[in-house]
């Protein structure tokens, strides 16, 4: 069977005309993008890091049991983490990491041995979906702002802690909940959180909590060198008891290169351990470098200074030099040597401390 179609002779052209201007028209038309949902599948990943070392003292000497002059050494592993990390759903994401500890409790059964603790252990909520991406909420044992920050650029916590978690101002982690907001573009970052101040290693022995707030900002993100230049403050509000205050603030300049790390950051700190105990007031920097060069070969040079009590007119100075190799691995694993000379002079302490001189080599394995 046929199907007919009149068309009226002054219609035609029309109808000509109409197809001639919708063909193109119709082609341009994109259809519409398809929607690729969230990866919402729930993983899993462990890894592990082990710090390990051989060091010698060279100054100041010790005597062993029978009164002998001796310089001492020994084989040491500081750090072992296991790290399980993994995600829930592209919102949940969760770690859990114990360390190791050297059990000194006088009367345990346990003493001078290597136990294991808890050092974080948290749930982190990304707010992808809501901010810019890298925002995100945690809650539970964590890092915290400054010494978490820091260590992403000084990436030699194998040979020593930062500054102000050595001298023991600041710890790597505290319970407690925290938020931080990434700026688009890579201008920076805001990381501020309520902690209990004890740190992980202690429970919480008070009604006091700690605030926590840094802010980083990247003014040259773009600029081919200088982009990984960085200005950042920090500070942190407790206090040991009601009405006794402890305060940390910090200002910091920072730099990453494929060739060369190096910051300077300047600490102020106020410490009073009881309301009718008088203020301490202490001051001191650290600045450092790690230049690189070809192979996997690398320098660190770094000074710290502290002024323990503003009043006085005591200073402990550090010095450390090294060379370090780090291996060419595949993937997130990471292992390196490193020699060291580490050298720690206390200047008009009471009563006098004596000089103290390292040598060391340590190793790094983390995957």
């Amino acid at each position: 069977m046929r199907i007919r179609v009149l068309v009226p002779r002054g219609s035609l052209a029309v109808a000509v005309a109409l197809t001639l201007f919708a063909s193109p028209a119709a082609a341009q038309v994109t259809p519409a993008a398809g929607y690729v949902p969230p990866d919402d599948t729930p993983s899993i990943r462990v890894g592990a890091t082990i710090f390990a070392d051989y060091t010698v003292q060279q100054k100041p000497k010790i005597f062993d049991v029978d009164n002998n002059e001796v310089t001492s050494n020994a084989f040491n592993v500081t750090r072992a983490y296991i790290n399980v990390t993994g995600n829930l759903s592209h919102i949940i994401a969760f770690r859990v990491t114990p360390d190791i500890v050297r059990e000194s409790t006088t009367g345990s059964a346990l003493n001078g041995s290597l136990t294991f603790r808890l050092k974080y252990a948290y749930a982190q909520f990304n707010l992808d979906d809501w901010m810019t991406r890298g925002s995100w909420v945690r809650l539970g044992m964590q890092q915290t702002p400054w010494v978490d920050f820091m260590e992403s650029i000084w990436r030699y916590r194998f040979q020593g802690t930062i500054f102000e978690d050595r001298e023991g101002f600041l710890s790597s982690s505290d319970v407690g909940v925290s938020f931080r907001y990434n700026f688009s573009g890579n201008y920076g970052d805001i990381h501020s959180g309520f902690y209990n101040g004890e740190t992980y290693s202690r429970s919480e022995s008070n009604d006091q909590k700690a605030f926590m707030i840094r802010g980083t900002f990247r003014p040259l993100h773009v600029h081919e060198i200088f982009r990984g230049l960085r200005f950042t403050g920090f500070y942190d509000h407790d206090a040991y008891v009601k009405n006794a205050e402890r305060e940390r603030a910090i200002a910091a300049v920072t730099f990453e290169h494929p060739h060369l790390n190096a910051a300077f950051d300047y600490l102020w700190s106020t410490d009073q351990p009881r309301a009718a105990a008088a203020e301490v007031d202490a001051r001191g920097f650290s600045v450092w470098a790690t230049p690189r060069f070809s192979d996997g070969w690398e320098a660190i040079i770094r000074l710290d200074q502290l002024e323990p009590n503003t009043d006085l007119d005591a200073r402990k100075t550090r010095v450390i030099g090294g060379v370090s190799y780090w291996f060419q691995l595949q993937g997130s694993v990471t292992t390196a040597l490193l020699f060291d000379v580490e050298n720690v002079e206390y200047d008009d302490y009471a009563p006098a401390r004596p000089t103290e001189r390292r040598f060391a080599l340590h190793m790094l394995v983390n995957f």
